[in-house]
């Protein structure tokens, strides 16, 4: 019998924020929470968040803003898999991840974005 993979939440917060919203967000955890800022990624803008990232993405799409969480696992295919067969949602239109990326995007049914990638892989 096989194992089923071990799936567990990623570090990764991303919150999508209109670009209306972007600025007044970003000093929000910056200033006014006073949160450690992840200067690493530049451009990217994030934030120390207890045990987890907090990204804030600028998303001109939206009218509002969303929050994504990424969820890890050590089986990659067994977990597209798992996920198929309960008729999880994917959705890897959603935000390219680029060639090669051995990750893809799910939706909850309460259609919250996950990114589903490799343990050993930092996103």
């Amino acid at each position: 019998m096989t194992r089923p993979p071990t799936l567990k939440g990623g570090r990764n917060i991303a919150m999508k924020v209109p670009p209306h919203a972007w600025d007044a967000t970003v000093a929000f955890y910056r200033d006014v929470l006073g949160l450690r800022p992840l200067t690493d990624h530049a451009p990217e803008v994030g934030f120390e968040f207890g045990a987890n990232q907090l990204w804030i993405d600028r998303a001109p799409g939206l009218s509002q803003a969303e929050i994504w969480l990424q969820v890890t696992t050590d089986d990659i295919d067994a977990t597209a898999a798992r996920l198929r067969d309960a008729v999880v949602v994917r959705c890897d239109d959603i935000e390219p991840l680029g060639d090669g990326a051995r990750a893809f995007w799910i939706l909850s049914p309460a259609s919250i974005v996950h990114l589903v990638s490799p343990a050993e892989r930092e996103w």
